[in-house]
């Protein structure tokens, strides 16, 4: 903070350099819009994220000095004695391990205030702390790191926060492309290493980790998901595989020539191999003719070194591979590529130089093996309501009786026509014949994905979501426009499709019927022959999305992770029936109204069972910078996510079902609050109070993320995205998604069943899942504000209206704090989770002067929309926007 008022002063800012929180000065009281002050607060908020997160690796490191590795849950010392308490040894153990693939999925939801250049500051000054912790500096030098950092914080200050147009998709991918590049490649290599160490530490044998394939792959919905967002297009998903696999192949490239670089081993120290003078004579032979790399300078300069001189030819066929992509000798897959490393990885073991195979070949060889020439997967979603338009339409183009009025059959009659579609390989229309919007939309795209299969394989290929899966018409008719699209293959035993059709479970009743809806998909005979696939696996994987936020918003949070579990352990159930294993792919977004958590509870939390080893999570808007931004925080979530999902499968398999004595009573108390929750969303003016008390209005004006705010425009509660819904409760301190309806059920249960309230308060700890969803709820309730809350309110215009609702919201935050302070066993909030408690109390004071600034911006701005001065109204946008992006840094969290 020094620092930054120094920068503050030097660029005539003096006034608000004696302002800022944290220096000992006096925060301001005024209310009044100050767009200065707001950014200075936002930066301000910006540093202490940058600083917790350096001292959050500190403390880890400190604590694994003074208590050893096991200090630190989570990670591989703590999940490898998990796991050797289940009485396995190390090839048991491998064995678990080589069934795990953990799957985050990077998405462009717009939940993210900053702009690519803010973030590209923040890797700057988070280098320049880093390295000021050097002892070894001398005053002079620190000096010049300060001066450093005084520049970067002059140059953040001068850069615009706020998106002023929304970003394109390319710009959200490419801010993915870094991640996936710059930082999560070396973020594996040292999970890697981390178990290793561990592993040998624990006096178990490395070798048996030799062989073992990546733990975590990556993948991604930027580009692919069109459910509601008009332009992901067949040629932006067609431009986006494409950046994918450029950037993969960039990666590689670079690590080649690291690689060369790592082995100047001379010919005249070492006999050389037979086999690696064929390699390069091979290697120079493939690249004739071709201009990607000076092969006769390459010859010339590395003669005496023809292990680097190996590696910069291999460097040269990945460079042809992606210049010259139709050449004969390309590296056509990944596969190739590692046949070279490995020779070459053999041709160092024969002289003796097993070190350098296992710090410089391995670590390359496993990357590739988990980031391919892909980078990431991309998966494609798009909604059951626009793929039965797509449907219709090609019903009607084809001479279909009655098929106009298709999305009215009943579902018999749908499934009859599915089914009998589904035993022809025949298309509807000849090629080339437009049947409507949404048909050519969804047969585009997939034409777009059946192009790059036959051209480059499936690798990068993922899923094809349906959201608000609805019955098993909806799976089935992507079968049909896959079959349309010629993304359908004809086998022996029917038609199969080589990309999985995912459902996507979203509301309580989506949840509740999910059960009947995979059991129907799973007997049809096209997802059968799919399942097994050209591998033939005897217990494949089916994969199965849950969203957390539309359940959320739908019935809320109580009922909603109750719902969303109990849909597990029925789902778990149904793929046993059908020999397959459930791969649950969780929709979670950064805040707990979204699913969020720590890792490692979220996993204890699990329905027994429901773990096969394959776990696949969203990480959407700003969580991807909290969590990835540095190599060090990084490397920390990937440890903490392979391991905890290792451990948690390990006990999923080899451990008794855990009784739940709270899980009879779970039932009631999830009835209880979706009368509370849905008591206030239906009730009259609700909608009202809601626009009025919150920055709704504000937020949809902003342009976050390239998506808009709501699925099809209308202006209903239904109609709006959950991210937006949370965002705007968060941003005025309501958190209300985080933990309404809970304080009315537990109320209820004290009151009608006293003797089960009491059963529940003495067992908690012996409950995964209610320790968990209480203790976020927990988090959601510290982290609103009774102050704050009655400050928006007084934004609803209808006296009566902002009354009732908003006595009925704070009755409802004591009881819901009173209760949860009683079954989590009291003690006060600082005392149960004190890191959490420190940094609310550290950010709370300087908080209050953004929300008490935002609450008169948002008051003059609607006055100036209501009078109609749309220019002095627009003026003010930047304003609003500034302070979003502030309170949201404030927070650490936007929706």
């Amino acid at each position: 903070m020094e620092a930054f008022a120094a920068a503050l002063r030097r660029i005539g800012e003096p006034e608000l350099a004696d302002r800022m929180p944290w220096t000992g000065q006096p925060l301001p009281e005024q209310s009044g819009p100050n767009r200065p002050l707001c950014q200075a607060y936002s930066t301000a908020f910006q540093l202490l994220n940058l600083v917790e997160e350096r001292v959050a690796l500190q403390v880890r490191r400190l604590r694994e000095k003074e208590l050893g590795p096991l200090a630190e849950r989570g990670l591989w010392p703590d999940k490898l004695a998990a796991m050797r308490e289940l009485d396995l040894d190390a090839r048991a153990m491998v064995e678990i391990m080589k069934s795990v693939r953990v799957e985050p999925v990077l998405t462009a939801h717009p939940t993210e205030a900053k702009r690519d250049s803010v973030r590209e500051r923040h890797r700057e000054i988070y280098d320049l702390l880093e390295r000021r912790e050097n002892p070894a500096f001398t005053p002079r030098e620190q000096e010049r790191v300060r001066g450093f950092l005084e520049a970067q914080l002059e140059s953040l200050w001068r850069t615009g926060e706020i998106h002023v147009t929304r970003p394109s998709i390319a710009e959200e991918l490419e801010n993915a492309l870094f991640f996936l590049r710059e930082v999560f490649p070396e973020a594996v290599t040292r999970t890697r290493t981390h178990l290793r160490e561990a592993w040998i530490a624990a006096g178990l044998d490395p070798v048996a980790l030799k062989e073992l394939p990546p733990l975590i792959r990556f993948g991604t919905w930027i580009g692919g998901d069109r459910d509601g967002h008009p332009f992901v297009t067949a040629e932006v998903t067609k431009s986006s595989l494409q950046s994918l696999r450029n950037n993969a192949l960039r990666l590689f490239a670079r690590k080649l020539n690291r690689l060369a670089y790592n082995l100047p081993l001379s010919k005249h120290f070492q006999e050389v191999p037979a086999s690696l003078g064929e390699l390069v004579t091979r290697l120079v032979k493939e690249l004739e003719g071709y201009e990607v790399v000076d092969v006769p300078a390459l010859l010339d300069h590395h003669d005496e070194e023809p292990w680097r001189l190996a590696a910069s030819l291999m460097r040269g066929k990945l460079l042809l591979t992606r210049d010259h992509p139709d050449a004969a000798t390309i590296y056509a897959a990944p596969a190739a590529l590692d046949a070279d490393l490995l020779l070459l990885a053999e041709c160092l073991s024969a002289v003796g130089a097993e070190h350098l195979v296992q710090d410089y070949v391995d670590p390359l060889r496993h990357q590739l093996a988990a980031f391919g020439f892909h980078s990431a997967i991309l998966d494609v979603r798009q909604n059951s309501a626009f793929h039965e338009k797509a449907l219709t339409q090609l019903l009607v183009k084809a001479g279909v009786p009655n098929a106009a009025s298709f999305p009215s059959w009943s579902e018999g009659e749908k499934r009859t026509l599915l089914d009998h579609e589904l035993a022809s390989p025949r298309p509807f229309l000849s090629p080339g014949l437009s049947a409507g919007p949404e048909a050519d939309a969804v047969l585009e795209c997939y034409r777009v994905l059946a192009e790059y299969r036959a051209r480059h394989g499936g690798a990068g290929l993922g899923s094809l979501i349906v959201s608000m899966t609805r019955g098993v018409n909806d799976l089935l008719t992507v079968y049909v426009l896959a079959r349309e699209a010629g993304l359908i293959e004809l086998t022996a035993q029917g038609l199969r499709s080589p990309l999985p059709v995912v459902p996507l479970f979203e509301t309580m009743d989506d949840l509740a019927h999910a059960p009947s809806v995979v059991d129907d998909f799973l007997s049809h005979p096209v997802t059968r022959i799919s399942l097994t696939g050209e591998g033939g696996s005897n217990t494949p994987d089916f994969q199965m999305m849950l969203g957390y936020s539309d359940s959320n918003k739908d019935c809320g949070i109580f009922a909603s992770q109750w719902g969303l579990h109990r849909a597990q352990e029925a789902l778990f159930e149904v793929t046993r029936r059908h020999g397959v294993r459930p791969v649950f792919f969780h929709g979670r977004g950064g805040t707990v109204g979204r699913g969020a958590g720590p890792t490692h509870w979220f996993m204890e939390a699990l329905p027994h069972g429901s773990l096969g080893g394959s776990f696949r999570m969203t990480e959407q808007g700003e969580t991807i910078s909290q969590k990835y931004s540095h190599l060090g925080s990084a490397t920390y979530q990937v440890e903490t996510l392979t391991a905890s999902v290792s451990a948690a499968t390990a006990k999923h398999r080899h451990a008794s079902k855990p009784a739940d004595p709270c899980r009879e009573i779970l039932d009631r108390l999830a009835g209880w609050s979706i009368e509370a929750y849905r008591g206030l969303l239906h009730a009259p003016d609700f909608i009202t109070f809601y626009r009025e008390a919150t920055p709704i209005d504000a937020l949809e004006n902003s342009r976050i993320g390239s998506r808009p705010s709501r699925r099809t425009g209308r202006a209903s509660l239904e109609d709006l995205r959950a991210i937006p819904w949370v965002f705007s409760w968060t941003q005025s301190r309501f958190y209300l998604p985080g933990w309404f309806g809970v304080g009315s059920a537990f109320e209820r249960l004290k009151v009608e069943a006293p003797d089960d309230y009491a059963a529940l308060e003495g067992s908690i700890s012996e409950s995964s899942f209610l320790r968990y969803v209480l203790t976020n709820m927990d988090g959601s309730i510290v982290s609103a504000n009774e102050e704050i809350m009655l400050a928006y309110g007084s934004l609803v215009t209808d006296e009566a209206v902002r009354t009732r609702f908003m006595e009925l919201i704070i009755a409802e935050f004591h009881r819901t704090r009173e209760h949860l302070g009683t079954i989590l066993h009291g003690g006060g909030f600082g005392s149960r989770r004190p890191r959490m408690a420190r940094t609310l109390q550290v950010r709370e004071a300087p908080l209050k002067v953004l929300h008490h600034q935002q609450v008169a911006l948002l008051k003059e701005w609607r006055r100036l929309t209501a009078a109609g001065d749309t220019a002095a109204a627009e003026a003010m946008i930047p304003d609003l926007l500034i302070s979003i992006n502030a309170i949201a840094s404030g927070l650490r969290t936007t929706g």
